[in-house]
């Protein structure tokens, strides 16, 4: 019995001791260590895991003798592949006074020397230095600053060799641009790479004094401020909780364009109202929207502006052969001068009619030939009624008036689709290349559609413009939300952009005295997209209109359709502004590729409620929270529910 208690014990003494060994507890550092590091060099690491990676530490080693937050060391913290580590420890009051008394002394006992040498230079500068030191030393005792002292160490990892050399230039050079010095840890590299661990300890100990001002200036987080001197309250800022001010026009600025980006049911619209009427009564920003959804007609009505429906069965026409004259300024004798750019009119006009050659299925049939055709007859349309580069041939011509005196001159009616659809005809009969014989048929058959005399369907864009753009109109909306959805409204887009720059754009003076302030929104861009000859024109406008002291605001939803399209991406190269409110995480990637968006901002814009967003406004970026007054909702709101709930109260 005692021999097989005997034996009990000893098995489970050897379980014990087993199981012990076998569950040993790790200390932090097997823990957190990759499989292997080579610490045999004495200037990096070699880093063995799935893939070799090298690393190499740094330790500040000098610092300027002025520093700002947070330039100090920004360079290092966003200097790709690194980690900085920062080590600070407060240095008791008393060891500070009798520190800065030694210095003090020390510093009195050298101006004395140099002063009996003679060299006044150097006297004056130990005398400054004298007198900051005592300056710190009674702000110390009166509570007022501290001394610290601190370590910075980095390490940057590269997967080559020759990569990490590089970079190890490139940051001295970008350091001691802030004057900051860095040295490699040589032949520390092992102690400096633990000192850059998560283990809380400092093992080279490069330590610099700081006081409580210089010390501030070390630390990464910064809170960013978007707002202008001018402008409107567009909304608040969710981290400081203070208005934004923003002014679209502002001369910080490199151009006045933005672009608004967002799903479905974020607020864009809502956005879009506001900024519209807080601009129109706050800035006198007179605002035109291409309205694709329909959205915009109660904001034209409220702010006393002009409203305009395009559909199959409205009578409003709309002339895409439509020229104005534009003023220049002579960039030798800076004279303003009238000219008429038909050349360009000829383009914009051939690229519309290619469009609605190609139709939604986009034809290939359509090419060169094609274009080649219908911009011959375009300009033979505009050369028949004798208009030329000369900006008084758009006129009649009138044997009582003065050739300059344009105040009871009559503009001439201008080509349409319909003229120019019969020279097609007639050229047609007269083609004896077999070359030109299928084009000239294709277009016949494919643009009676677009013809009054043929009753065709898309007819509106046929004939004389039954209406003009007022001049100072607060607002104008031009509503083509019962187009069909597929063609009809992108081509109406389109056309209504070449338009708008003839009757909208052009006017505005390169003067900028005189010129107002002008804003385009173009909403559902993205249906603008499959059609090359669109894209090109939204491109060219984006490029021309600071020009004009005009803004090009597009509104979208899918911001992967212009991720996809790169001609359409110069839109967002030539918008300063920009604004991202909630976004589907199919779409997020795209944007933080494109933007450079950081990890917490992509996740933001993900979870974001309605009406939040990110906001960029050149090289700032602020979390906004756009929130309109209860007067403005009654005109802004766009969800149905809300709005027959509003109805009901009333």
């Amino acid at each position: 019995m005692a021999k097989r208690q005997e034996e009990e014990k000893n098995l489970q003494e050897y379980n014990e001791a087993k199981e012990g060994q076998l569950f040993k507890k790790k200390n932090i550092k097997e823990l957190i260590a990759p499989s292997g590091i080579d610490a045999s060099n004495i200037d990096h690491l070699e880093i063995i895991s799935n893939v070799k990676k090298y690393a190499r530490s740094f330790f500040v080693s000098s610092l300027p003798r002025m520093c700002t937050f947070p330039e100090l060391f920004r360079d290092m913290y966003f200097f790709g592949d690194i980690n900085t580590s920062i080590y600070i420890k407060p240095v008791q009051e008393a060891k500070s006074q009798s520190e800065l008394n030694r210095v003090i002394n020390e510093l009195e006992t050298e101006r004395i020397v140099a002063a009996d040498r003679g060299n006044i230079n150097r006297e004056s500068n130990l005398t400054q230095k004298r007198l900051e030191a005592e300056q710190l030393r009674d702000e110390i005792a009166a509570g007022f600053n501290k001394l610290y002292e601190a370590s910075v160490i980095s390490t940057i990892f590269t997967y080559n060799l020759d990569d990490l050399n590089r970079l190890t230039k490139l940051l001295a050079t970008e350091m001691s641009k802030s004057l900051v010095g860095i040295k490699t840890a040589w032949a520390l590299q092992e102690d400096a790479f633990k000192s850059n661990l998560p283990l809380m300890e400092d093992k080279i100990e490069k330590e610099h004094t700081f006081d409580r001002r210089s010390m501030s200036t070390v630390f990464p987080f910064t809170t960013s401020e978007v707002s202008h001197p001018t402008g409107i309250p567009f909304g608040f800022n969710k981290q400081t909780g203070t208005p934004i001010l923003f002014d679209n026009f502002h001369s910080s600025l490199t151009n006045y364009n933005m672009v608004i980006f967002a799903k479905s049911g974020a607020g864009k619209s809502v956005t879009m109202k506001t900024l519209i009427s807080r601009s129109s009564l706050l800035m006198g920003i007179e605002s035109l929207a291409l309205d694709a959804e329909g959205e915009y007609t109660i904001v034209a009505e409220s702010l006393g502006g002009i409203n305009v429906v395009l559909s199959p069965t409205s009578k409003t026409v709309i002339n895409l052969f439509d020229l104005e004259t534009e003023t220049a300024k002579d960039e030798i004798t800076g004279r303003e001068r009238l000219v008429l750019n038909i050349e360009n009119k000829v383009e914009d006009v051939t690229q519309s009619l290619l469009t609605m050659a190609k139709g939604s299925t986009r034809s290939k049939d359509v090419n060169e030939l094609t274009k080649q055709i219908i911009a011959e007859a375009v300009s033979e349309e505009y050369a028949a009624l004798g208009i030329t580069s000369d900006p008084n041939s758009l006129y009649e011509a009138s044997a009582n008036l003065n050739q300059n005196d344009k105040l009871y001159r009559n503009k001439k009616k201008m080509p349409t689709i319909g003229s120019w659809y019969k020279r097609i005809q007639r050229k047609s009969l007269e083609n004896t290349n077999d070359d030109y014989r299928f084009h000239y048929s294709y277009l016949i058959k494919v643009m009676k559609q677009y013809i009054r005399e043929y009753n065709g369907q898309m007819a509106y864009f046929d004939g004389q413009s039954t209406f003009e753009l007022l001049e100072g109109a607060p607002f104008i909306n031009l509503d083509i939300s019962q187009l069909e959805e597929k063609f009809a409204r992108p081509l109406a887009q389109q056309i209504l952009l070449t338009w708008i720059w003839e009757k909208f754009v052009k006017k505005n003076s390169e003067d900028k005295r005189r010129a107002r302030k002008k804003r385009v929104i173009v909403d559902e861009a993205w249906m603008l997209l499959p059609y090359p000859e669109a894209v090109d024109f939204l491109n060219t406008m984006a490029r021309r209109a600071r020009k004009r002291n005009v803004s090009l605001a597009v509104v979208s939803q899918r911001f992967q359709d212009f991720y996809e399209k790169p001609e359409a991406q110069a839109v967002l190269t030539s918008s300063d502004t920009k604004l991202f409110l909630a976004q589907d995480k199919a779409e997020i990637q795209y944007l933080k590729e494109v933007f450079k968006l950081s990890e917490g901002e992509a996740g933001f814009l993900v979870t974001c409620g309605i009406g939040e967003g990110l906001f960029k406004v050149g090289q700032e970026t602020a979390i906004l929270k756009i929130t309109p007054t209860q007067k403005e909702f009654e005109f802004v709101e766009t969800n149905l529910n809300k709005l027959i709930e509003n109805r009901t109260k009333t």
